[in-house]
């Protein structure tokens, strides 16, 4: 077990190329060109009739273009496969994933596993990880871990270091989260595909803490993430709570903490269903509503923002209806100025795990790596959009809510979207 304490800072490095497109093409080019082009901060937006340039950067530049992702999900021994590798299976998984044209894979990395004990991390996960992330480089796909996780598809992975303790305030934590995250830089530095960090999938479905505490947590971490991996994209993926009312992590400090803000726009898990039927504004204008929402309560109307976690699934509408649920709400989105997007989730989940129903059939592609309609979809939005400048409406935005509850917070997207409900 690798037991080595927080190094200290990492010299910072200089920018690295993230985007899929002509990867092979950008690596030959010379460090002073990969500079000029990750310092291109403020070029102006340009309409989608401007010819499509390959991402090349994650500074303010690259943060606003389109691109088009997925959350992977393996579609053999589901997440259980870090303890069960076959790396054959997880290249055919990504060979798929390129197919249908995904230039980024957000990444569950299951806390308990890799990390199971508060000074240990385990060499053969890391190694199974550093496999998996040069599998997808060779493929052309981004990777994005999400490292303390954590709540994942309705179950708690939590470590059991220490139950009695504060997570977000407990210094006992705090040096166990740190070791985690320093062994994990340590391997995510080599590999030229490594998009950045999420601090954790909805981690807040994991530990509840006041705001105060909640986003004191959320700096530091960020700071360290900044120190151990510069140039990164480092983000907080919360579930839809903390933007519909106060819960552990303040808006404000999201949108401030983030330089792109990552939203988890589910219309089933948010209650769009009680406001309107699944092609409805309510379902099929989430997306760009909560981007909205976001933008005011940050009072920052230009941030960019990506659609980390959206998707939909037989149980809430009809099948033949999900490719037009996705094409409305991706290209609803696009209107309002959203980056980047990426659909829960790759592939189904097989059948013979106990699940929310829900769950089994969220994939572009089946268990056995068929490409249903929802992922031919997905290619036909991602090809047609990928690396297009981003545009912002210039139209100035509501305030935002004045009660921050959840109904209060629907009443206001209902009147941003103009739709009257059912």
């Amino acid at each position: 077990m690798i037991t080595t304490n927080l190094p200290e800072t990492i010299a910072a490095l200089d920018p690295v190329f993230t985007g899929s497109q002509s990867r092979r093409e950008f690596l030959k080019l010379s460090a002073k060109a990969v500079t000029a082009a990750a310092l291109a901060a403020e070029m102006p937006l340009v309409s989608h009739a401007a010819p499509v340039a390959p991402l090349t950067g994650i500074g303010r530049n690259g943060l606003l273009r389109h691109r088009f992702g997925v959350n992977y999900v393996p579609s053999k021994r589901w997440y259980y496969c870090y303890n069960d590798w076959n790396l054959s299976d997880i290249a055919g998984d990504l060979d798929r994933i390129a197919e249908i044209g995904a230039d980024h894979i957000r990444l569950m990395v299951v806390w308990p596993w890799f990390q199971p004990n508060p000074q240990a991390v385990s060499p053969a996960h890391l190694d199974r990880l550093d496999q998996l992330v040069q599998c997808a480089g060779e493929r052309g796909i981004d990777v994005l871990p999400c490292i303390y996780t954590g709540w994942l598809s309705g179950f708690r992975f939590n470590p059991n270091f220490y139950d009695k303790e504060p997570f977000y305030t407990s210094e006992k934590w705090a040096a166990a989260q740190a070791l985690y995250l320093s062994e994990l830089s340590k391997r995510m530095l080599a590999h030229p595909n490594f998009l950045g960090f999420d601090i954790g999938n909805e981690i807040n479905c994991n530990w509840q803490a006041s705001l105060e505490q909640g986003d004191a947590w959320m700096r530091r971490v960020f700071q360290q993430m900044h120190t151990l991996c510069p140039g990164r994209v480092h983000v907080n993926g919360v579930d839809n709570q903390p933007w519909f009312k106060l819960e552990t992590f303040s808006a404000a400090a999201l949108v401030a903490g983030q330089s792109i803000v990552a939203l988890h726009c589910w219309p089933f898990w948010t209650g769009a269903g009680k406001r309107g039927r699944p092609l409805d504004p309510p379902y099929t204008h989430l997306g760009a509503g909560m981007a909205a929402l976001a933008r005011s309560l940050g009072r920052d109307p230009k941030k960019p923002m990506w659609m980390q976690e959206f998707g939909a699934c037989s149980e809430e509408m009809p099948e033949a209806d999900i490719s037009r649920w996705f094409e409305m709400t991706v290209t609803q989105a696009i209107q309002n100025g959203v980056s980047w997007f990426t659909w829960w989730a790759s592939h189904d989940v097989s059948r013979v795990y106990e699940f929310h129903p829900f769950e089994y059939g969220l994939g572009l592609m089946t268990v056995d790596n068929r490409i249903k309609a929802q992922g031919r979809m997905f290619k036909r939005l991602a090809d047609q959009y990928r690396g297009k400048y981003v545009i912002i409406p210039e139209a100035d935005l509501p305030p935002p809510p004045t009660q921050r509850t959840h109904d209060e917070t629907w009443r206001w997207l209902l009147e941003w979207m103009k739709w009257k409900q059912l």
